[in-house]
């Protein structure tokens, strides 16, 4: 019998947001309220706007989470922000391993692994992002090159404890394209394998997320691929009427 997992429709601000989003959150506070949903929820804000909008969502069904994190707890590390603060500021989870972070800054494999350990040993649940650029699938080796990343980005971990998988083909964020229904069968198909021959039974309800350009016009047909267990959402979760088209389709 398939095991049943509940959808995560995560919000990734990026470096966007300011005082005036608040009026967002509030909307997507009230009708998560006002309705019943099929789906957890995060919102993962800049930093600086992590606190306030934890305290917002306070006894909501949404949670929040940050963007990124350092490996260490503490130290001299200009910039960055730690597991520890992240739990302070109210957050649940912590996005780590994005395009975005492996492409602009260079982080390896290791790197995200080290982030997802000291997110993990924080009490904050990892979101580990894997993806492929369009000359690695125009290659034919998009398969190949995702399921590496994930076997050497994602750590173990105990029953106590979870991470989530998010697949965000490179060529599909922010630009508009989105992977057809059958490429995100067939690579979420390969995931789940790969995580359930890593990690044995627990790899089979780890939740796998789809985070190329999903917008509620979409959502409903992309979430219900089989082993697409929610959405790591871009520029839709800056807008409350779009992320709840989104949640609402799961």
């Amino acid at each position: 019998m398939k095991k049943k997992i509940m959808p995560l429709i995560a919000g990734n601000w990026k470096m966007n947001g300011d005082a005036g989003s608040f009026l967002e959150v509030e909307v997507i506070k009230d009708r998560l309220a006002a309705q019943e949903i099929n789906a957890d929820v995060a919102i993962c804000p800049p930093a600086t706007l992590l606190h306030r909008i934890s305290v917002a969502l306070h006894e909501s069904l949404a949670k929040t989470g940050a963007q990124n994190c350092h490996a260490q707890a503490n130290g001299a590390y200009t910039g960055d922000i730690s597991v520890p603060m992240i739990s302070e500021a109210g957050g649940s989870y912590v996005i780590v391993g994005h395009s975005e972070r492996r492409g602009a800054y260079n982080e390896s494999d290791s790197d995200v692994r080290a982030k997802a350990v000291a997110a993990l040993e924080g009490g904050i649940i990892p979101i580990v992002c894997c993806g492929e650029s369009l000359d690695i699938r125009e290659s034919g080796k998009a398969i190949d090159v995702v399921i590496t990343q994930i076997i050497n980005s994602c750590p173990d971990f105990s029953a106590e404890q979870s991470i989530v998988v998010a697949y965000e083909p490179i060529w599909a964020i922010g630009t508009g394209k989105t992977a057809s229904v059958a490429d995100v069968d067939e690579m979420h198909n390969a995931i789940r394998n790969a995580l359930t021959k890593r990690f044995g039974d627990p790899g089979t309800t780890i939740k796998i997320l789809y985070g190329g350009s999903v917008k509620p016009s979409n959502a409903k047909e992309l979430l219900s691929v089989e082993n697409v267990n929610g959405a790591l959402v871009g520029g839709a979760s800056l807008k409350a009427d779009d992320f709840l088209g989104i949640i609402e389709a799961a």
